[in-house]
């Protein structure tokens, strides 16, 4: 069975391609970030994701990125935005992206495997620079000019198979393999209970997708 890295955040989009990934046959392993996001509620969900759909190993790697700061999710003195707004929301961090995807290339590596799964998507985001296939395409080309593995005959194939897909389609393919959204935490502010705001961006995205998906909304939000 051929090995992949799996960057699972606990939400929706991750939750999705862990799902996709073990259909295609791959032997998962599991990686996330506690990057010193305010939702942390989002890790916990993580293991109870990678637990339901089979990771075969699921690893939770520490980095802080409160040190630089920069974001409403990395930053207390910046709020989480509850409206819409134009450009890049305050929501983005800094290089964080990147900063997955080559720990993810590091353990890729030293599995031996040519592998690596992601949940970025390019139809219902916020904007995020590191969302798009320019990105995708360009950190691909990278990891295959700076690893070993590479070097040697066994190049890198970075998937991001949301790329294209609106977050009802996200959402139907999960049922269909038969994910449980309600395991899943992708509030930016949720409580350590993982109960969602209903306001911010990721709220709204997600409940507009299962709306338009016409599947019941599994989130549990703080008014419940």
């Amino acid at each position: 069975m051929k090995r992949a890295v799996i960057l699972l955040s606990g939400g929706l989009d991750s939750a999705t391609v862990l799902a996709m990934a073990r259909a295609q046959g791959f032997e998962c392993y599991a990686l996330s970030v506690n990057y010193g996001q305010r939702h942390h509620a989002e890790l916990a969900a993580s293991q109870r994701v990678a637990r339901k759909l089979g990771a075969f190993e699921h690893r939770v790697i520490s980095i802080d990125l409160t040190a630089f700061g920069g974001s409403a999710l990395t930053d207390d003195n910046i709020a989480v935005p509850e409206s819409a707004s134009s450009g890049i929301p305050s929501t983005y961090v800094p290089a964080r992206n990147t900063i997955m995807l080559s720990l993810a290339l590091a353990w890729a590596e030293v599995l031996q495997a040519q592998d690596i799964f992601f949940g970025v998507n390019a139809v219902d985001y916020s904007g995020y620079p590191d969302c798009r296939p320019e990105f995708v395409a360009a950190f691909e080309k990278m990891a295959n000019l700076a690893t070993k593995a590479a070097v040697e005959g066994k190049p890198l194939t970075l998937h991001a198979p949301l790329l294209h897909l609106s977050k009802a389609e996200i959402i139907k393919e999960g049922v269909r393999l038969g994910v449980d959204y309600a395991l899943t935490v992708s509030c930016y502010q949720a409580d350590e209970a993982g109960h969602a705001c209903g306001r911010c961006d990721s709220c709204r995205l997600r409940r507009e997708g299962f709306q338009s998906a016409g599947v019941p909304d599994s989130t549990r939000y703080r008014s419940e």
